[in-house]
């Protein structure tokens, strides 16, 4: 049986026009430069000088010979365990007591807060990823922000760019960069092979159902995204 559509993602964005609330506490390198207006804004000029700050290098943990370490300022925190084949480029801070799965790469101009996980082939670029974020199975996840607790299902794409190569925009909003994915609240959770297009916001503790595709825009918080689809199951000839 068929059923309406769901509205086009500009309606969401007209009716949740402001930010939704999207963060309890921030780590403490971000907590002064925050914008709630414009969160989005943590990746320009504070991930830039925090990055810029970091020591040549400062590696707390004892590395297999495995795992390939590219460029400088490449900071590993005790606890942290990072798997074979794993390639990281500085600059980057990586936390305390993160799992690093075999084969992830990390771009570069990341940084991972203390028990975050990042997964087995998992993509991750000019990110900030809070304390217990988990990009666990096959994510790409470029310049985006994931809040405290955040679980990306497997296959999740965090996009950061447009085809035509202009700015991205938040609904109505202008976000100043050519290149920004997603800002995900505390505890957002995404089911499986799902994709959020350049400039999505999402507020905490809301979950995503398996195969969605988020447009720009901004989505409520404590709130669950459904999809609905319609299947037209025929005979074999």
């Amino acid at each position: 049986m068929a059923v309406d559509p769901l509205p086009h993602p500009s309606a969401f964005s007209e009716t949740f026009s402001a930010i939704p609330p999207l963060f309890e506490a921030l780590p403490e390198p971000f907590a002064e430069e925050y914008d709630q207006n414009a969160p989005w804004s943590l990746l320009g000029d504070p991930l830039g000088a925090i990055l810029e700050a970091l020591p040549s290098s400062r590696i707390e943990i004892r590395l297999s010979p495995d795992v390939h370490l590219l460029g400088d300022g490449i900071v590993i925190g005790a606890g942290t365990h990072i798997g074979p084949g794993a390639v990281i480029e500085g600059p980057i801070w990586i936390g305390r007591d993160v799992e690093i799965r075999p084969g992830a790469y990390l771009r570069g101009g990341v940084w991972i807060g203390d028990g975050a996980v990042v997964g087995t082939n998992t993509e991750i670029k000019g990110s900030i990823l809070f304390p217990g974020a988990k990009a666990p199975h096959l994510n790409y996840v470029g310049d985006s922000i994931l809040g405290a607790g955040v679980n990306l299902g497997a296959g999740t794409i965090l996009s950061n760019f447009r085809h035509d190569g202009r700015e991205v925009r938040i609904g109505r909003l202008s976000s100043g960069r050519r290149k920004l994915s997603s800002v995900l609240g505390d505890g957002v959770q995404t089911g499986c092979n799902c994709v959020l297009h350049p400039g999505v916001v999402v507020g905490r503790g809301t979950h995503i159902y398996p195969g969605v595709q988020l447009r720009s825009g901004i989505y409520p918080e404590k709130s669950i995204v459904k999809l609905r689809q319609e299947l037209d199951i025929v005979p074999q000839e």
